[in-house]
């Protein structure tokens, strides 16, 4: 009995640690990493290389660019968003330190008349820490017409992502 019950108890901890050790981090093995809908595409490529940019750090971070266009219709006003989530949470975490307010439309509108002639937004050097399992791509805009109500998509990027 006593053996059986040592064998029981060695399993559960067997199993909880190899859970423990299968916890990933977010990483690519192809870039770059594409996702569209009817309205936008965001893209996930390697970041740029160049003096005084963030290099990947190893057991921190890595870095990786993004870059979002806008292929529907035209928009308004435009806010883009990313966020990585925090593991073993619900909450996510900002990548920029400074949040685009809702309220200061002026940079919204102009955001907008930038995607609306056919520039992307490109975030050249963003830093994601390894311990991410997820990047969250959010843009939230309104339609030219409809300028009152806000519309959103979400992208996320979980690392099985396909070209």
């Amino acid at each position: 009995m006593k053996k059986i019950l040592f064998t029981i108890c060695t399993l559960c901890f067997a199993g909880f640690f190899a859970q423990a050790a299968e916890t990933k981090a977010l990483t690519f093995k192809e870039l770059p990493v594409k996702q569209a809908t009817n309205q936008w595409a965001v893209a996930i490529s390697k970041a740029k290389e160049e003096k005084g940019l963030a290099k990947p750090e190893k057991g921190k971070y890595q870095t990786y660019s993004v870059e979002v266009k806008k292929i529907g219709g035209d928009a308004a006003a435009a806010e883009i968003h990313l966020f990585r989530n925090h593991p073993h949470s619900a909450t996510k975490v900002s990548l920029f330190g400074k949040r685009h307010q809702s309220d200061d439309n002026e940079e919204a509108i102009s955001l907008a008349k930038s995607l609306n002639k056919g520039l992307p937004v490109r975030y050249n050097n963003i830093l994601l820490a390894e311990k991410a399992t997820e990047l969250e791509v959010d843009i939230i805009w309104t339609e030219k017409g409809s300028e009152g109500r806000a519309l959103k998509e979400t992208f996320t990027f979980t690392g099985n992502d396909r070209k």
